[in-house]
């Protein structure tokens, strides 16, 4: 917060977990010897020690083989017709990957970590609830399109996504490469996954998404509070072994300096 002050909360809170790592204790304590570890093994790992030991230098910085995206953004969740109250935004993130570098690499092995970060409102009157979508005002969930997945395509199958969490079903992303995948990961209201491939895998998933689930402002007409905006921050990062090829500026020269005029 000291080197970040206009940053909002939810950024702050994001950057502390998206910068984590497990120690080697941790793994030798949680996940299996001797074989891959499986996205249960990881939720198992998670549940006793969060996502590890936070790094205050990696919250803070960049380097030219590992970078890290911030968006602070917000949508609104449902909106109201006639007397039904329905999903509404979606927001597409246009990621800046630095496509020719990360095909020049090939096959190496890469990894994309997402956070995705919002502050909830608790139910007012929560008292003898059954369902686990009572609770919170709003959720908020996030997907990454696919290799060989165009954009109309990717847009569909959010969309069928956001459905199912209208029906109160969890949606099953078929996608292996994950750590936790969409079962495990859009627990509370603070989300992260780690995506690891190939580099040039990696360079055809520059689109993201954030669209919303359910919560009581959908549920609960009557205490009016589904016109309301939800805040998120999204925090991006992809990392790779030391190469000579600098992601960091490749990225960097894809995003306007901002100009500053004084009158």
């Amino acid at each position: 917060m000291a080197a970040y002050p206009q940053l909002r909360p939810e950024t702050i809170r994001a950057l502390i977990v998206h910068s984590a790592a497990w120690t080697a204790a941790m793994r030798r304590m949680y996940l299996p010897a001797g074989k891959p570890a499986t996205k249960s093994d990881y939720a198992h790992l998670i549940r006793h020690c969060s996502w590890g030991v936070p790094d205050l230098e990696r919250a803070r910085w960049s380097a030219a083989n590992s970078l890290t995206l911030i968006v602070e953004d917000a949508l609104h969740p449902y909106k109201k017709e006639g007397s039904n109250i329905k999903t509404r935004d979606m927001r597409l993130h246009a990621l800046p990957w630095p496509q020719e570098e990360l095909e020049a690499l090939g096959e190496t092995e890469v990894r994309m970590r997402v956070t995705l970060s919002y502050f909830i409102e608790p139910n007012p009157s929560a008292r003898g609830t059954s369902s686990k979508f009572h609770y919170p005002s709003h959720r908020l969930r996030f997907d990454v399109r696919r290799a060989q997945e165009s954009t109309e395509e990717f847009m569909a199958r959010v969309n069928a996504a956001a459905a199912l969490e209208e029906d109160e079903q969890a949606s099953n992303p078929k996608d292996p490469n994950w750590c936790l995948g969409g079962q495990q990961r859009h627990k509370g209201s603070l989300h992260q996954d780690i995506w690891t491939g190939s580099a040039a895998d990696l360079a055809s998933r520059g689109t993201l998404a954030v669209y919303p689930a359910m919560g009581w402002w959908r549920t609960r007409p009557r205490l009016e509070r589904f016109n309301r905006p939800a805040r998120y921050s999204l925090i991006v990062s992809i990392r790779a072994p030391e190469t000579e090829i600098d992601l960091y500026n490749a990225v960097a020269a894809q995003i306007p300096v901002p100009v500053t005029i004084t009158t």
